[in-house]
């Protein structure tokens, strides 16, 4: 039986197949044709698309914070996405194991299930994300000690305390790397009288932004619209000034550590204290987080190792052993 273990995420879709490893990491981003609404492609080819479609092509994201915002074009995804990961063997049909936000509601659960089912899967494992998360970042789970992830994703930030293989207290913010982009476009915008586009808001947090402020700042030349003029205009911007266009952002996903910490029993909090917090998803990329949480809350943070991919790699393990997991899936179908 073929298995395959997906990171549905709002921003990227990663897939991972048991003793293959990460075999597609790509937007979770449509383009549709409006006419007849047909699918024209899906992933990087769609990403591309963005900001330059005419108007009969629209460019969906089907998930919004983590949650299916629309069923049809999300089904669509999912197909091509498990197509593509089992190739040839298209007739054997595989099982999946998703990851779901840890406050996902039963309704969207459904969704989910429904979605993943008619795109072509078996059975259907869900699992909390912050869970996979902690497996793919090589957490030992199911011993009797506290141990802390923040998974920083695309749409949403999720923070657990996981031990004996289960969540204690967890929270999540819907503020993850699109929210930081949309604060860059703002910030430049307000501050520059620049407009620029959310994939140039993105290659400019990679490159230079920072969650502290830096002694030797970055710089990097970008382009956009001068919004008084009309005319392209290029300006240097430098990686302080992205510290502070993301502040409040920030501010939000370092409060969710410091409610989680207020909730958790004491002989956990000291476990924490002890191992520190572990940091994944693409936000774990954000230079400096690490020194920002531990700065703030005062305790020790690290980065995962491949951050990026801590939830997709947890879902390959799950699937590897599903027997000593099965307690972590919170749905079958």
């Amino acid at each position: 039986m073929r298995k395959i273990g997906i990171d549905l995420g709002t921003t990227n879709t990663v897939v991972f197949i048991p003793k293959k490893g990460i075999v597609i990491n790509e937007p979770s981003v449509v383009a549709i044709s409006v006419l007849d609404n047909k699918i024209l492609s899906v992933g990087n080819l769609a990403k591309e698309m963005i900001g330059r479609t005419p108007d009969s092509i629209i460019i969906s994201k089907p998930l919004v914070d983590g949650a299916i915002a629309d069923y049809r074009v999300t089904t669509a995804m999912l197909r091509y996405f498990i197509k593509k990961a089992v190739g040839f063997f298209g007739f054997i049909k595989p099982e999946v194991l998703l990851s779901v936000p840890a406050g996902i509601t039963s309704t969207e659960r459904r969704a989910v299930i429904e979605s993943t089912l008619n795109a072509g899967a078996s059975t259907v494992y869900l699992v909390k994300e912050p869970v996979l998360a902690a497996i793919g970042a090589k957490i030992p789970i199911n011993s009797p000690a506290g141990n802390m992830i923040l998974n920083i994703g695309g749409g949403t930030t999720e923070l657990a305390v996981i031990s004996l293989g289960g969540i204690v207290s967890a929270s999540s913010v819907r503020v993850g790397g699109n929210k930081l982009d949309q604060a860059i476009v703002e910030y430049i915008k307000k501050k520059h009288g620049l407009a620029i586009g959310e994939i140039t808001a993105e290659l400019i947090k990679i490159n230079i932004g920072s969650a502290i402020k830096q002694q030797n700042e970055e710089k990097i030349t970008i382009k956009g619209r001068d919004l008084t003029t009309g005319f392209p205009k290029t300006i240097e911007i430098g990686s302080n000034e992205i510290t502070e266009a993301i502040s409040e952002q920030l501010r939000e996903i370092v409060q969710i550590v410091k409610n989680v910490l207020e909730v958790t029993p004491p002989e956990l909090c000291s476990d924490i204290m002890d191992k520190g917090i572990v940091i994944s998803g693409g936000g774990a990329l954000l230079k400096d987080i690490d020194k920002l949480i531990t700065r703030v809350t005062g305790v020790p943070a690290s980065i995962a190792d491949d951050p990026l991919f801590c939830v997709a790699r947890g879902a390959g393990i799950v699937l590897e052993n599903l027997d000593v997991y099965k307690k972590n899936v919170v749905a079958k179908r």
